[in-house]
Order: C-alpha cells, then structure tokens, then sequence
C-alpha cells in the first residue's frame, strides 16, 4: 500500500509491491517500487526535493511486464514438493534402515556368539591336552640357622610339565636352585619326592625327575613357528591355586631377557597371557596345545608384560643338561664393560661395530693373563666374530670354544693386536 501522502505530487520512494512465493517455509520476497515514487527522490539531508525529471514510462512497463510473478511462483511450488518428496523418500529410507537394524542387531550377535564359541574351544582344547602334563613343585631350601643353632628352611613353589612319560620335569632355575628337598603334586593329585637332574642359571632352565613311570608327556613344539598376535595359553600354579588358566596372545618375539646370572636369554617370547608367582616353569602353549615356551617371568608394576623362554632353547639346554648335568661355557677371565670406540678408530680399521668390550681386570692365572690381555684393552673380535658388549662376548664362549685355541682381536690405545687365546670351562 502506498504511505501517507506529503503534499500535491510527493509520495514515499519506500512504496513497493511485495511478493512472497506460496509453499516454501521461508518467505523469499521480491520488492518493486511503486510507479507513483519512481518520479520522487528523497535526500537523507535535506528531505525532499524538488521534483525530477520523470523516468520513461514505457520502459517502466516493459521492465515490470517482463517479470512474469505467476511462473516464478511456480517455479517455487515445484521446487518446494521437490524437497518434500526428498523428505519423504529420506524418512522412508530411515524407516526402512530401522525395521533393519533388529536383524543386523541378531545377525551381529550370532557372529559374536560363533567367534566366542571358536575362542572358548581353542583355549578349552588346549586345556585339555595339556592339563594332565602339568605338575606343582614345592621346594625347601636352607635359610640359616635359629638363635639356637636349629636349621632354619625356606618354602618356595613353581610349576613344570612332564615331558618324557618316564617322569622328567621341565622348569625353572629359580624355582629348584640350592633346593634341599623337592616335593612334586601331579595333576591327579598324587604328590612325590623328586631330584634335581641340573640347572642352568643363565638360560633359566632345570631338569627334575621323578621315579613314576607312565606318565603323560606334553607335546613340544617349535618356538620358531610363532608368530605375533597368535592365541597362547598359560597354566600354572600361581600362590598355590593349582591348574590355574589365563590366555593371551603373543606380544613380541625376539627379546632378550637377563637371567639372574647376570647373562642375557635370547629369543625369548613377550606375551600378555597373565602371570603371577607361582605360574614360573609352568608350559606356554599354543591353540594345538603344544609347547611353545617356559614362562619365567613377569614385570610386576606393569600389566600384560610377561615372558617365556622359547621351547626351542629349552630342548637344547634339557639334552645338555641330561647329558652332562650341566651347561658347559667357557670363559677367559676378564671383568669387562661396554663401551664405544673412537670414531677415527673405527673407520681407520674399519671395524664393523662402534663399540667394544673393555677389560677392567684380569683375573690371576686366567686364559686371559696367559694370552697378554691387559687392563684397558678393548676386544673388539673373537674368533673372526664381531664383539659390540658383554652380551656379545657371551654368545660367542660357548662350550665348543673349552679348550680350543681362537684368536682375540683387542685395540691397545690406537694399535690393533691379533692375541691367541685357549677359553676355559666355567667353574
């Protein structure tokens, strides 16, 4: 409508026809002045002014003619029930991805259910087979004397598993070392002495028998078959509670882990199959419910950090240890340390390691002394094979090299010596 009239000749510029689409939610107007204000003009300082030269009417016309309302407003109504149908056919589809969801929700569970169910028989299977192996070691061990001069004995526990039916027991060191008396309680329940065979403090690994023939045996299989992420279950004895069950998989392979003897075990397996005090010696063993590993040990503030010595070290060191009772290495005598070698050094002979192992002292009448190892030397090489650390040094003296004359390759300040060298058994 037009606004209230200033006068002969004056309307408001701000007169517009209005108009607003039909069937849209929001409004979208179109606004056009008005023919009677196209010839005024309206001035923010000075109000309005004089009248204007009026615009062409016919090109006024023309103009507003050629804004056909009534087909955009139908352009707007098509385009409006467009977007409803979209809503509609969106609120179908929803409709419709509802009344699935109970069959996706059923056919999910089924799934679950079926993977729970091949889970549970994997580790129930392995159970199985391996339950009637594993045994409980209860061991006593000299502590001192009372104050009235009375022997004083400590108890301590573990677990093994038999794995010859004539009655040999595979466990730890730690669990049977120094042990004085060695109580053994099959699966079955009945309990009895045993003896140790030998142990071996650096690989962690001892051998015990007792005199019961027909024993089951666990199947032993081959540590080097694992692979990470595999299903491995542990049973032990851990704080006595016999038989006791956890799975897992294996974390990592390949670490290495120190004994109590100060050497380094290698290949050892990291898994997150829960193990506590008790469950040391006790079988790891796969999905087939064969032997893989000995666990031995556990990080105790971390959790799901545990460890197994891998089946295949434990063969040898059993056959050795049957054989002679011991693990035979050999040694040159040396207190030595790791410690890195001078760049120049290293490229002028070209060594291929960075660092070497240092000799801090020497013992008295020691292959070592014999050969003309002095303090401050740094091996560097033994038998042609590289030497980086301590560890190194170990791996290399093992029992072939007892009494078996080998080159040693030191660096004397800046000098370069080849040493010959006759290891000895380790005492």
């Amino acid at each position: 409508m037009p606004g209230p009239h200033l006068g002969p000749g004056f309307f408001r510029v701000a007169e517009f026809v209005s108009f607003a689409p039909l069937g849209l939610g929001s409004t979208l107007s179109f606004r056009f002045p008005t023919a009677r204000a196209v010839g005024r003009t309206f001035s923010p300082l000075r109000g309005w002014i004089g009248e204007f030269r009026p615009v062409n009417p016919k090109q006024i016309d023309q103009h507003l003619s050629s804004m056909n309302l009534e087909e955009v407003g139908s352009r707007f109504s098509a385009s409006a029930a467009h977007v409803a149908y979209a809503n509609q056919s969106e609120t179908n589809g929803w409709g419709e991805e509802a009344s699935r969801e109970p069959a996706r929700a059923a056919v999910s569970a089924a799934d679950d259910d079926s993977l729970l169910d091949a889970y549970s028989r994997a580790v129930t299977g392995a159970v199985e087979r391996i339950s009637p192996s594993v045994v409980n070691i209860e061991v006593h061990a000299a502590a001192g004397r009372t104050r009235s001069g009375e022997p004083r004995e400590r108890r301590g526990g573990g677990s093994g598993f038999v794995f010859t039916p004539d009655g040999l027991i595979l466990t730890n060191s730690h669990v049977v070392h120094d042990a004085r008396r060695i109580e053994v309680t099959l699966a079955d329940g009945r309990r009895m002495p045993a003896s140790a065979i030998g142990d071996d403090p650096a690989s962690d690994l001892a051998v015990v028998r007792v005199d019961e023939p027909g024993l089951t045996a666990a199947a032993l299989g081959d540590s080097q078959q694992l692979r990470v992420g595999q299903l491995v279950v542990a049973i032990g004895n851990p704080y006595g509670f016999q038989s006791t069950v956890t799975a897992g998989v294996v974390s990592a392979l390949g670490r290495s882990l120190r004994s109590y003897s100060g050497r380094l075990i290698d290949d050892v397996i990291q898994t997150d199959a829960a193990l506590n005090p008790g469950n040391s010696g006790g079988p790891l063993v796969d999905s087939a419910g064969r032997v893989v590993g000995v666990n031995t040990a556990t990080i105790l503030p971390a959790q799901g950090i545990c460890f197994a010595i891998g089946i295949n070290t434990a063969k040898f060191v059993a056959s050795r240890l049957l054989r002679d009772g011991r693990i035979r290495r050999s040694y040159i005598g040396v207190s030595a340390q790791t410690v890195p070698i001078h760049r120049r050094v290293v490229r002028f002979y070209d060594l291929p390691k960075e660092t070497g192992v240092v000799a801090l002292s020497i013992e008295e009448k020691s292959p070592a002394q014999r050969a003309g190892v002095r303090e401050g030397d740094v091996i560097v090489a033994l038998e042609g094979h590289p030497v980086a650390g301590v560890d190194d040094l170990h791996r290399v003296l093992t029992d072939v090299r007892v009494g078996v004359s080998c080159s040693l390759t030191v660096l004397r300040r800046t000098e370069k010596l080849e040493l010959r060298i006759v290891p000895e058994e380790t005492k």
